[in-house]
């Protein structure tokens, strides 16, 4: 029969091993997500208002991109 001390130690360990995979697995499927859908930038906002037929001033797109990390 094993020891007490033996189950501690390995219920430890398998923690540990638990919490070093769920951060690689986290970390690669964070990475994969802004990949596959990067944070909108200012030209995304002007190729969008070009979509639109409209012209954007430098102004609303700083004033767009300031209420959109306002926002998060």
């Amino acid at each position: 029969m094993t020891e007490w001390w033996q189950i501690l130690l390995f219920a430890i360990g398998m923690i540990i091993v638990g919490g070093i995979a769920g951060f690689f697995i986290t970390r690669y499927i964070f990475q994969k997500q802004l990949r596959e859908n990067p944070p909108v930038n200012e030209k995304m906002i002007r190729a969008m208002f070009r979509s639109m037929g409209r012209t954007p001033s430098e102004k609303q797109i700083r004033e767009i991109m300031r209420n959109m990390n306002a926002g998060k």
